[in-house]
């Protein structure tokens, strides 16, 4: 028996079929549409329906190269089940090279928004009545703040038990258990009871090589985890454990003045180690900045220019340091070999 059709607002997609979908959201000033495009992969056999989604912070370029990849993917002519791919959720933002909404808002704290609300609100109701609510599944892709550069991570309900399976299957260097915040995307998907993945690589307005490769390879691996692609029979090179944090802090500036780091993102720190140092030219002297917690580097500040106070490193802490010393650098996550990339599959959708 055919699978029934797809349908995404008022358009059909059937079976094997793959459309791309452009919504409606609010005019520009001088009333030229903007849309949110969503392209709708609908599979000829079951499964579950699987959000990406990128650029809810439209300066976060990453996301936005990793689903064009997702798109070209080969494999996709196997899909099991529906894969909703939505490559700019805030294309005001986007267009404009910022983080923001035109009105300075943050999409990412106007969930779960109104159809009569504010620009902010309105996109965001739209994206969840969309896509959201009709998804099983999703994961949300996102980078570093301005100037601020974060290590391959997800972010998740860790002790909700599909979400940390899905973490756990997208086999990223870090996955942190995080606290979810009013207005953001998780808090308003928690109420439709969809599990979220938010995965955080690299910088804003910048394209990193090895955020992008991972955040790929992790897409791909929960879509296997989900039964939507076929398992991988190539022999892959060993795999490395994950490392499970359940807390973060930042770490800040003690003065102000000229920041460097002597440590690098992925290295395990112990504390009272120090990471860095804050010149203050006026009486050419060193204050150190040293670590709070004993853990990984999962963000750091790349802005020379400090002032006393400002979150300069972002470290996670780990349940067993042991454990974390004997996995070894998470650098190595970042050699193509360990991301489990057969040159026969990945080189055809590289470029």
């Amino acid at each position: 028996m055919k699978r029934k059709p797809f349908t995404l607002g008022e358009v059909e997609v059937a079976a094997g079929e793959h459309r791309q979908i452009a919504l409606p959201t609010m005019a520009l000033p001088g009333q030229t549409e903007a849309m949110m495009n969503v392209h709708v992969f609908h599979g000829r056999r079951e499964g579950p329906v699987l959000f990406v989604s990128a650029a809810v912070h439209g300066d976060e370029v990453n996301g936005v190269e990793i689903i064009r990849r997702l798109l070209n993917y080969y494999q996709l002519k196997k899909l099991r089940g529906t894969l909703l791919v939505v490559p700019l959720v805030n294309p005001y933002g986007f267009m404009n090279r910022s983080r923001y909404l035109p009105d300075r808002r943050d999409l990412n704290r106007c969930f779960p928004g109104s159809e009569t609300g504010s620009l902010g609100a309105r996109l965001a109701d739209a994206f969840l009545r969309y896509v959201v609510a009709v998804s099983d599944v999703g994961i949300d892709l996102h980078t570093g703040s301005a100037h601020r550069t974060n290590l391959p991570q997800i972010r998740a309900r860790l002790e909700d038990e599909c979400t940390s399976e899905l973490a756990t299957a997208f086999r990223a260097p870090v996955m942190i258990n995080t606290a979810i915040q009013d207005g953001s995307l998780r808090a308003a998907v928690s109420g439709h009871n969809v599990p979220v993945l938010l995965y955080e690589a690299g910088e804003a307005l910048r394209l990193d090589e090895a955020a992008i490769r991972i955040g790929l390879q992790g897409v791909l691996n929960v879509m296997r985890h989900l039964g939507m692609l076929p398992k991988q029979t190539a022999k892959r090179s060993a795999e490395r454990e994950t490392i499970r944090a359940y807390r973060s802090r930042w770490m800040r500036a003690p003065c102000s003045g000229l920041f460097r780091s002597v440590r690098g993102l992925g290295d395990f720190v112990r504390k009272g180690q120090t990471l860095g140092y804050v010149y203050n030219p006026a009486d050419n002297t060193d204050v150190a900045v040293a670590s709070q917690l004993e853990g990984v580097i999962i963000g750091k500040s790349h802005m020379p220019a400090a002032y006393e106070g400002d979150a300069v490193f972002h470290v996670a802490t780990v349940t067993d340091a042991e454990d974390v010393e004997e996995v070894g650098s998470v650098d190595s996550w970042l050699d193509n070999d360990r991301l489990g990339l057969m040159d026969t599959e990945y080189n055809d959708f590289l470029m």
